[in-house]
């Protein structure tokens, strides 16, 4: 019995875990550690959202992808979920929607911090 309970506390340590685990990674870039995706793509907000709302169109997400969240995603402390201009689910940190920059392909890129002066890297 008592091996019953441990094995049980174990799966449900395991899971409560795994479903607490944030979006994004924290990565070493030259303007310092910023929020990334799991591939380690740079994220960032942009000025001209309102908070909890992106203002990013469909013509902007080409530019700016949206850092989706897949169907399964809860909204978790300073972590929260906003609709795209494409009407999927992205992910908000502190109320902003974050963005990766389609120029960026590597791991540690910052290429779009500030462009236009509204685009900046999440910084952590």
């Amino acid at each position: 019995m008592k091996t019953l309970l441990i094995a049980m506390s174990l799966l449900a340590a395991t899971t409560l875990t795994a479903f607490a685990a944030e979006p994004a990674k924290t990565v070493e870039t030259k303007a310092g550690k910023v929020l990334a995706t799991e591939k380690g793509l740079t994220l960032y907000t942009f000025d001209k959202d309102a908070k909890g709302k992106s203002n990013c169109d469909a013509d902007c997400l080409k530019k700016w992808p949206a850092f989706h969240a897949d169907a399964k995603a809860k909204a978790m402390g300073k972590w929260s979920l906003v609709k795209a201009a494409d009407g999927k689910d992205m992910w908000a940190y502190d109320g902003k929607p974050l963005y990766t920059f389609a120029k960026d392909t590597k791991e540690g890129e910052t290429g779009g911090d500030g462009v236009g002066s509204v685009w900046h890297v999440v910084k952590q």
